[in-house]
């Protein structure tokens, strides 16, 4: 029993030092950049006591009030089935107000918003974590400055070029690399603040409500900076599923914030002391022997952070796929033992573009820091009013107590959002247009999938009415069994109807198939086929996933085996409807979106390849759709 118990400390420890380098590389390296953008940044605010003591003060309660009490003691709880993030929040909402077809799509707009503002994040925070810090070599000498721009864009191409071999060859790697770089976090800023105590005033939250309300113009600016020192807390909930909440709250609590609020406060100590330190604060509190290592690992920690926000986009976009919200995207395994890891080449290379757009268009930290603030705000908004939604109906607390908590957080993060807004000018309207473009592009979708998928139900014939009256003059039957993917399984696929139309024959055996996508991340192999024996030798299955789920057909069709209908693949065929859509001014949707669904349409990846049928069974049968 003992021993039971340290094998299970052991794996938590382990977890922990996982999470440490997945889930914290983001806000790990805020530091980075923070101190530097409130008091040299492109609005910078006078470099005094007072207001030094205020912005440390704001810092360590964002920290405490919006990661640690917000994020990691109430999101956290908002699980679906041990999953978070973004998709999994809007899935539980959706499920929540099931039946309110308003309350539904507004969850589900609002919801695209913030996978919206998730992307626009994903693309600023590798171009702000690296180019932060590479600048340290600026501060080493400045014959350096000139190759800061070409280095890091080396560093990224190469971030963004070894994705498609996985995270799993490097990532055992990352829980000590951080470890290493936290305990350097804490150790800087203990040997600095060791040289100037009082500082810790700053840990009195009144010190922040005496800046905010004797400087209220003032304030205002200096909140737009302090945002970047609460960047990566959505991490702690997109990650949770790859850990388990008990690690991650565990890391973050032993480790994480202790570091960071010492080094916040060496920096705080260091800039009272030398205000000329402010031009790079953080770099400055290493000695010169120092600042090439700490360069170094500086690099590979943004490096570390900046690979967790990739990953994170190829999962929301795979999840997103399996919702319906995008268009199908190829997708790669990476590994043969971890489901998550998985590789996308057009999400990847689109953001490498617009990294390398990013860079070289505001070309230092300080520029990025305008456009950084907008779209991590912007999401915690959008996190705290989907989870009023949850923590109302799934949790139970009734309207009143969830509008009640987490209007305190919606609060601050409302200010943080009116200070990024005033940014906007200054890059914040990058995150904005990209936001805005994949929400566009995921809502068109979506409601563009509907419109079709009610042009073809509402032509088609009922399915148990189609085959009484085949019966009655059944047409040649030959060998095999034929497979028809359909999106409604209790009509005729317009596939099997072109095939009899065409070819005059059916199969012995005809599978009626039909997937459906569930809000839950997984349904267990146990419940992924259902299946309807039908009259005449047809059979109406319904193949189950999980949004976090792999589609596969033909796995699938095998577990047919376990309820007695055997399929042979080598002597089964697919039909495979392939629509072209033809656009109607005066429709449901706007000709304009019309144009765009089709032409998404027309360049997603094949239900072939999407649902891993071999290729040379599959017949594609064609069929014209007026939208």
């Amino acid at each position: 029993m003992h021993q039971g118990g340290e094998q299970s400390k052991a794996q938590q420890a382990a977890l922990a030092l996982a999470a440490l380098g997945v889930v914290y590389g983001d806000i790990g390296t805020s530091p980075l950049y923070t101190m530097k953008e409130v008091f040299s940044g492109n609005h910078p605010i006078p470099l005094t006591p007072d207001n030094v003591l205020g912005i440390l003060s704001l810092i360590v309660w964002a920290l405490i009030v919006i990661v640690s009490i917000k994020y990691v003691v109430f999101i956290m709880r908002a699980d679906n089935r041990g999953e978070g993030g973004i998709m999994a929040l809007i899935a539980l909402a959706l499920h929540d107000a099931k039946g309110n077809p308003k309350r539904e799509r507004a969850i589900m707009l609002v919801g695209l918003l913030g996978a919206g503002m998730f992307y626009g994040d994903g693309m600023v925070t590798p171009a702000i974590s690296v180019l932060s810090a590479l600048e340290g070599l600026d501060v080493a000498t400045p014959a350096f400055r000139p190759y800061v721009i070409p280095m890091t864009l080396l560093v990224l191409f190469a971030l963004f070029f070894f994705q498609r071999r996985g995270t799993a060859s490097v990532g055992a790697l990352f829980g000590p690399v951080m470890l290493l770089w936290f305990g350097t976090l804490a150790t800087l800023g203990v040997v600095s603040l060791s040289s100037n105590p009082q500082v810790l005033y700053a840990l009195n939250p009144l010190y922040g409500l005496r800046f905010l309300f004797a400087n209220p113009g003032l304030a205002i600016v200096a909140m737009g900076a302090v945002v970047l020192s609460i960047t990566g807390a959505e991490a702690l909930y997109a990650d949770m599923g790859h850990f388990g909440s008990r690690p991650i709250r565990q890391a973050w609590f032993s480790f994480v914030i202790p570091s960071l609020i010492l080094n916040y406060f060496g920096q705080g100590a260091l800039l009272l002391a030398d205000p000329d330190s402010a031009s790079n604060p953080f770099y400055h509190l290493a000695p010169d022997w120092a600042l090439l290592p700490l360069v170094v690992l500086s690099t590979a920690a943004t490096v570390i952070a900046s690979q967790a926000v990739i990953s994170g986009a190829f999962s929301v976009t795979r999840q997103a796929m399996q919702l319906g919200f995008v268009p199908r995207f190829d997708v790669k395994f990476t590994s043969e033992k971890e489901q998550g890891q998985i590789y996308l080449p057009g999400v990847n290379w689109g953001l490498f573009l617009a990294v390398v757009v990013l860079v070289l268009g505001f070309q230092s930290t300080n520029n990025l820091a305008g456009a950084y603030g907008i779209a991590v705000t912007g999401d915690m908004v959008i996190t705290s009013t989907l989870a009023i939604v949850v923590a109302a109906r799934g949790w139970g607390w009734g309207w009143g107590r969830a509008v009640a908590l987490f209007s305190c957080f919606l609060v601050i993060e409302l200010t943080f959002l009116y200070a990024n807004i005033l940014k906007i000018p200054d890059g914040g309207w990058f995150p904005l247009m990209i936001g805005s473009l994949v929400f566009v592009l995921m809502s068109t979708w979506k409601r563009g999938g509907q419109l079709l998928s009610s042009r073809t139900s509402g032509e088609a014939i009922e399915l148990d009415m189609f085959i009484d009256a085949l019966l009655i003059s059944e047409p040649v039957r030959v060998e095999g069994t034929a497979v028809f993917l359909t999106s409604r399984n209790d009509r005729v696929p317009n596939s099997m109807l072109h095939n009899l139309m065409h070819n005059k024959v059916l199969h012995e055996r005809v599978l009626v198939v039909s997937v459906e996508v569930f809000d839950v991340p997984y349904v267990p192999e146990i419940d992924r086929v259902d299946i309807q024996k039908l009259k005449g030798n047809f059979y109406r299955l319904n193949v189950q996933y999980g949004f976090k789920d792999d589609p596969n057909i033909p796995q699938a069709l095998a577990l047919c085996a376990e309820q007695e209908l055997v399929i042979d693949m080598m002597s089964t065929s697919f039909f495979l409807g392939r629509a072209t859509l033809v656009p109607r001014i005066g429709s449901e949707m706007a000709y304009w979106r019309e144009k765009l669904f089709i032409f998404l349409f027309r360049n997603s990846s094949s239900a072939t390849s999407f649902y891993k049928i071999p290729s040379n069974r599959v017949v594609e049968l064609g069929t014209q759709v007026v939208l």
